[in-house]
């Protein structure tokens, strides 16, 4: 699976609610924090599930003073504050429920045909410039280590 984004061009903006049902913009993040947006397939899920323990598990290498981490799945947002705390997630875990899957849309991770997200990961750095970009099908898990070096890139 592609994407259409390019590299160097701003990141689409989006708002979405998160597990606690507050608005949260990528806008808001501009000129303080670069983002690391997670798109995954579902909540509870085996994969998906392990990729957000990874990051967890190792949180400040992903998020600080300067990073932000965002979680992003069609699930609806109760799903997601079950997912996050079940899992004791300390990042936002945003609902793209409704418009079903419209922010995935924009960043070319929609998988329609079984109407959810696929894996992708997108550094956006402080200006809203997409800086780094990873998808995978979604079967196929991503390597926490590759966000790592391409956020000391930044």
């Amino acid at each position: 699976m592609t994407t259409t984004l390019v590299i160097g061009q701003p990141a689409p903006d989006f708002e979405l609610v998160n597990h606690h049902g507050e608005k949260v913009t990528l806008s808001s993040f501009q000129g303080k924090q670069n983002v690391v947006l997670v798109f995954y397939p579902f909540a509870f899920s085996g994969t998906c599930t392990g990729e957000l323990c990874a990051l967890r598990d190792d949180i400040s290498a992903f998020q600080n003073d300067d990073v932000q981490v965002l979680g992003i799945a069609c699930d609806p947002m109760y799903s997601a504050r079950a997912f996050a705390e079940a899992e004791g997630y300390t990042f936002p875990i945003l609902a793209d429920f409704w418009p079903h899957g419209e922010v995935s849309k924009r960043y070319g991770v929609f998988f329609e045909e079984r109407g959810f997200s696929t894996r992708g990961t997108f550094i956006i750095d402080k200006a809203g410039i997409l800086r780094w970009q990873v998808v995978n099908g979604p079967g196929e898990a991503r390597n926490a280590a590759d966000y790592k070096a391409a956020l000391a890139s930044l």
